[in-house]
């Protein structure tokens, strides 16, 4: 169940900070700003659940022990 409380809070953020602040006239806006939004998302906006890292800081900071391992 923890899997389904993660992305229903992404499409939460999504929702609140991109989809319901845009009013998008065509669809490929709107894929465009969303593929924006989720870049900033993953990669500059903090996580308060990461201790203020980005998802990408994340992954990266788990990747590197794991690659020199091997």
């Amino acid at each position: 169940w923890r899997d389904n409380v993660c992305v229903e809070r992404l499409w939460r953020s999504v929702k609140y900070e991109e989809g319901y602040l845009q009013a998008y006239d065509r669809i490929s806006a709107a894929h465009q700003g969303l593929g924006r939004y989720l870049t900033f998302y993953h990669q500059t906006r903090p996580h308060r659940a990461l201790d203020g890292k980005t998802p990408e800081e994340v992954y990266c900071d788990n990747l590197t022990p794991r690659l020199t391992a091997a």
